[in-house]
Formats: C-alpha cells, structure tokens, sequence
C-alpha cells in the first residue's frame, strides 16, 4: 500500500525482514512446492527435510543476521530451446534457493506497484490467457503492423550496475542491494569448471524473474509515458510485441525500442526482430505458444477477423513431453493412473 500511495518513496530496514522465521519458512513452503533439482552440494528437498528444516532455517537467520551468508556458485545445466539451441540454467542450491524467495516475497510487494499494465509475465494474478486475448482484440480493431522483438541474448547481457540502480530507486537499504549482488556474482560450476558471472542474470533462480521486470520496467515506464500514440506494447518477460495501425508506426516503434535498449545495454537480434503485415491474411506471428493471423469471413470474403492456434514450435514441445511421459520412463510395472497423474498438468497448462 505504501509503494502505491507514493511512487518516488524508497524503502529502507527491509533485509530485517528478510531473516525474519515467518519469511524464510514461507520461503522454504515455496521452494518444496516448487520441487527442482539440487544444486552444486547435491542435496535434495528430501535430504534437507530428513535432516531438519528448522534448524536450516535457524542457521539461515543466523548467518543473514550477522552478515556471514555466502550464497554458493549455480549448477550449470544445458536445455534445449525450441530451435535446438541450447540454453543454460542456473540452478542454486536449496539453501540458496530459500533466501531469494524470501527477498523475493519483500520486494515483489514494493515493485508491483511499479509495474505497468503492458507487462504480464511472472506477475501475480496476471495470466498468459489475459494477454493473448487483448491481443486479438487489439488487432480486430485494426492494428494491422506487428514489431516483433527479441532481444538478443537478453538473461546473458543484463548488466548488473544498471540493473541494482534500478533497484536502489525503490530500496534504500544497501544490505539488500549487497544480497542481490552476491547472488549475480555468485558465479556458475559447469561440469566442474567455475565460471565467475559479471553480466547477466541466470534463469532457473526464483528471483531472476523479478530481476528481469525490474530491468525491462525501465522500458516499459517509458513506452507508457512517451509513445503510446503509436503503438500498444504488450511484454511478456523478454518476449514483447508492439501492435501498430501504420506501416510507419511499426518502423518508429522499432527505432524508439533500439534507443532505450541501448540505455540497457541490449540490442535486438537482427533476424528475429521484424515488422509483419497482418492485412491480407499472409503475414502472421508467434507469441506466448500461440500463431497470430487473419483468416476471411466466411460470410463476406471481404472482411478479415484474426484467429489463434498453437504454435509450430508448441505443438512441437507438447509432443515431445507427452512422448517423454508414455515412453522413456513408462514400463510395464508403472500403473496407468499414475501416468494420467503426470499427463494432466502438462495437459492442462498446455491447454
């Protein structure tokens, strides 16, 4: 409520609260809901219950208290992307995993009151449904030119100095920003060599999702305030489109979103970031697992009306996790309702 009342007021004795009992257990309750694999000391959620919680805990608060917390390297894992790449997670150890959330759970409460409409992606109470909709609508209405960006590389590039700036704009307390930083530069172990971080925030940590809005927050904030005339800006993380009623509208959209990038110190993937024409029905895009195009009116070949299926690289995904479920791990002595158990939230989230 404060955040809200006042846009410009910082806030101050929040890492107090970070080590309080009540926020690391609700911290812990997060990450054992959450599951995930171990991190470079190789312990388990099972592991770290079997040998006390509590007292985990306990050492948590104590350490944070005095100022002794070192937040271990991240477990380097490759995944692939939907195009065969692949792409590097981050993935911190429980211990580890316990704190950010608890920080997470303080500051997520002062930044939301930031956040602008046209961003929706790991936000409470703000569904990928909700945006996919707008979408449709929006182009219904006649916004024919679509600026689809991608930032190139952008988890790899933030860089920190801006990104705990952005931050300190809202936190005055420096053993905050201290803990954040110790996190983005805690480094990567990938197939036993250190690799020291000094750019970039790792995926796979519950905090960088935060970290990722505060840092784009600076775009949004001033697309809002400088251009909405030509353009509604509809973010989701670092996926983004810009949904124009001019050709040059869409062209202005690009050049005014390289400038404030370069603010950041990112820049848009030359290939990947391009102005589509949804006029006649030939040009379409993906976003958020969905393609995006305008089919005609059954009743009136004049008239065009824009329609949503999944997208290629969707279905693509879909298969490969249903096949993973009914084939690689299924044997004979699995009972077949608990394979329907892991089928129906893939199903379901996919849906």
């Amino acid at each position: 409520m404060a955040a809200k009342r006042s846009e410009t007021r910082r806030f101050h004795a929040l890492y107090d609260r970070i080590y309080r009992l009540d926020v690391l257990r609700a911290g812990w309750e997060m990450v054992k809901r959450n599951k995930g694999a171990a991190g470079v000391d190789h312990k388990t959620i099972q592991e770290i219950e079997e040998a006390g919680v509590e007292n985990l805990l306990r050492n948590l608060q104590r350490e944070l208290k005095q100022g002794s917390y070192q937040p271990q390297p991240l477990k380097g894992v490759l995944i692939p992307k939907p195009d065969g790449r692949p792409r590097r997670l981050g993935v911190p150890v429980i211990k580890d995993r316990i704190v950010q959330t608890a920080t997470k759970l303080l500051l997520e409460a002062i930044f939301e009151a930031d956040f602008c409409q046209c961003s929706y992606g790991y936000r409470p109470k703000r569904k990928a449904q909700t945006v996919i909709e707008k979408i449709r609508q929006d182009i219904n209405r006649g916004s024919n030119w679509v600026l689809e960006v991608d930032i190139q590389s952008f988890f790899d590039n933030v860089d920190h100095e801006i990104l705990l700036n952005l931050i300190s704009r809202r936190v005055s307390d420096r053993r905050v920003t201290k803990l954040i930083r110790k996190w983005l530069k805690a480094g990567v172990m990938q197939e036993g060599h250190y690799e020291p971080s000094e750019v970039g925030t790792p995926q796979g940590s519950p905090i960088s999702p935060l970290l990722s809005n505060i840092y784009l927050h600076y775009l949004d904030r001033i697309w809002i305030q400088r251009c909405q005339s030509i353009g509604a800006l509809y973010r989701w993380a670092d996926d983004m489109v810009v949904l124009c009623r001019k050709s040059q509208e869409a062209r202005e959209a690009k050049r005014r979103i390289e400038l404030v990038l370069k603010r950041l110190r990112l820049t848009l993937h030359p290939e990947k970031t391009e102005i589509i024409s949804l006029w006649d029905g030939k040009g379409g895009f993906d976003f958020l697992g969905f393609h995006f195009r305008k089919v005609r009116f059954r009743k009136d070949h004049r008239l065009f009306f824009v329609y949503r299926w999944p997208s290629q690289k969707a279905l693509k995904r879909i298969r490969e996790q249903i096949r993973e479920i009914t084939t690689k791990r299924f044997n004979l002595s699995k009972k077949v309702d608990k394979v329907i158990k892991e089928l129906n939230p893939v199903l379901r989230g996919w849906g």
